[in-house]
This record gives structure tokens, sequence and C-alpha cells, in this order.
């Protein structure tokens, strides 16, 4: 069983394609392994996992919690899964990369601490993991405005379902002049 480290755009981003073995009755795929971390420099303990499951157009973020990195992966469905650089000092300071997580080719994106993070359902449904690299806490967690002109993220949506919570973000000058 093994993975690959695919390249991205924001170098600290790591995009993981496993490998999957399937015949005409399904797949097999090896999800996680601890040595992973270490092969593929992600420099974490994964702590925590989560589960979401989100009908045909809802768009989820983006959302980010002080450090926490997370290790997502679609196991149902298809999700266009975004990742914004949101470290001030980083040479990719705003900028966002996005990758189609999916049912079928199984791949993760590692998404590092001082990103923002968020998805949105490309297929009737979707199911999302996420492996945190912390506990929730409230106290920590925050958003930015999903549709924040001055990262100009391209959604493959045009009119997503949002939680309240999502339609109310703030832009990011907003929030870090807070």
């Amino acid at each position: 069983m093994g993975v690959r480290r695919l390249p991205t755009e924001i170098e600290d981003l790591v995009l993981i394609e496993p490998d999957v073995h399937g015949d005409e009755r399904g797949f097999f795929v090896e999800t996680f392994r601890r040595t992973w971390v270490e092969e593929l420099g992600l420099g974490v303990e994964l702590v925590q996992q989560n589960h979401s499951r989100s009908e045909a157009g809802v768009l989820r973020g983006i959302h980010f919690q002080t450090g926490q990195a997370k290790l997502i992966r679609c196991s149902r469905g298809r999700i266009w899964d975004v990742a914004v650089d949101l470290r001030p000092d980083a040479p990719t300071y705003r900028r966002w990369e996005a990758f189609e997580l999916d049912d079928t080719a199984h791949r993760q994106l590692f998404v590092p601490d001082g990103f923002g993070h968020g998805f949105c359902v490309l297929s009737d449904g979707a199911d999302v993991c996420y492996s945190l690299s912390s506990y929730y806490d409230p106290e920590l967690e925050s958003g930015i405005a999903w549709d924040d002109p001055e990262i100009g993220i391209e959604w493959p949506v045009s009119e997503p379902r949002l939680s309240q919570r999502d339609r109310s973000a703030p832009p990011l000058a907003e929030l870090a002049t807070g």
C-alpha cells in the first residue's frame, strides 16, 4: 500500500493520492497510516476525526481554528475543496487553491494550520471526513466570507446553499483589523 504526494501551487498544502485496488466487486483503499505523517512531511499528530454529510449545492466555509491542521477526504460523492492561505507573513498570503476530492480517486488534502478551508458539493450528496491535529475549541474557531472579493475564490456553484454562519461571515480585511 502506498501514497504519493502530488504537486500543489501553495507549498505547504499536500495533495495525497493513495493506491486504490479495485475490480468488478468494488475497491479497497487505505485511507490513513500514521507513518504517512512523517513520510509526507505533514509534521502533526492527528487526534480527532469528524464526518459531515451535505446535499447538492451546499457550500461550507471558509472556516479555520487557530492551531489546527486538517486532513480531508470525501468518502462519498464529489466536492470542490478549497484552502486559503491566511498566514500574513507567507508569500502566498490570501491565495487559494482548490482540488476535486471524490469517492473514486480517493485523494486527500492536508490543510496546515494557518489556512482557511471550505468546500462545495458537486454531486447529489457528499460525505466528508476530517482528521484534525487538535480538538475542537469554539474559542479558537473563526471564519471568513466564502465570497470575499479580496480572495476571489472561483466556486463552481452560482447560488450555493449556505448556513446562517457562512452567510454572515466577515471578509478577511474586517477580521484582520477586528
